[in-house]
């Protein structure tokens, strides 16, 4: 019996967590913690399979702050942006590295996209279908 009570706890918990979850949320920017005072840019769904509610243009600031602490963004995680036709323009500031995997898959109103020189990494499909 005690057994099945752990089972169904664990199953519970599993079940309820967001498998697009994320950490901070900053002016309508949601954001996961990597590490010590760094953060990456991550997708939150709008519950019909894409994060499409992005849309004009956006500036992603070098940090942000929440709760008294302050982050780094280094990062643009996968799909952070996917299938955001309405995104016209992106500014990435220098603090980034990398910029994951489909992170604009399907962008197809983006016409500007400033990426810095300390991106040193850009993932498979990262602008695949944007024109």
């Amino acid at each position: 019996m005690r057994k099945r009570q752990l089972l169904f706890l664990l199953l519970t918990l599993l079940g309820s967590t967001g498998v697009h979850a994320y950490d901070i949320d900053v002016n309508g920017v949601y954001y996961n913690i990597t590490g010590t005072n760094t953060v990456a840019v991550t997708y939150v769904e709008n519950g019909s399979g894409n994060a499409d509610f992005y849309t004009g243009s956006i500036v992603i600031p070098k940090r942000i702050s929440t709760g008294g602490t302050t982050y780094t963004v280094t990062s643009i995680g996968s799909n952070s942006f996917y299938s955001c036709s309405g995104l016209t323009s992106v500014t990435i500031p220098e603090s980034v590295t990398e910029i994951g995997e489909q992170a604009f898959y399907g962008c197809s109103g983006l016409t500007s996209v400033t990426i810095p020189e300390s991106v040193t990494e850009i993932g498979n499909l990262a602008f695949c279908d944007c024109i």
